[in-house]
């Protein structure tokens, strides 16, 4: 069975898009910590960020940094955090959070609730 990022890539679960290549794909977290919040995933399924090939890793690496460098000069952050948990979603994901101090990344504080045009302004934004 697909995981749900699996079907937001295959287009059945409609998302905020910010970056898709043949390989990768970026896009709004819908309980954001903060206006940007960003999931990077491999397109091919792999439950544990560890468990893909090197070239994939490598790649997605590249590929969150171009979407990190986005969010940086187009929103009001100091910092773009790299965070890794990969529990939530059995799809190896990598989180890119605009931060301002360390404290931003809280992953117990209550989150972002915005509507579906604050989506949209953001995610056009920061959108490659």
């Amino acid at each position: 069975m697909a995981t749900i990022f699996s079907r937001i890539v295959a287009g059945e679960i409609p998302c905020y898009k910010i970056a898709e290549d043949d390989n990768y794909f970026a896009f709004l977290d819908i309980n954001p910590l903060a206006k940007g919040h960003t999931l990077v995933i491999p397109k091919r399924e792999e439950d544990y960020l560890f468990d893909l090939t090197d070239e994939e890793l490598s790649g997605m690496i590249c590929f969150a940094k171009k979407v990190a460098a986005s969010i940086k000069a187009n929103l009001d952050c100091k910092r773009v955090a790299v965070v890794v948990l990969g529990m939530e979603v059995p799809h190896a994901h990598i989180h890119l959070i605009p931060i301002n101090s360390e404290a931003d990344v809280d992953f117990h504080k209550e989150k972002l609730k915005l509507t579906p045009e604050e989506f949209v302004e953001v995610m056009n934004s920061i959108k490659l």
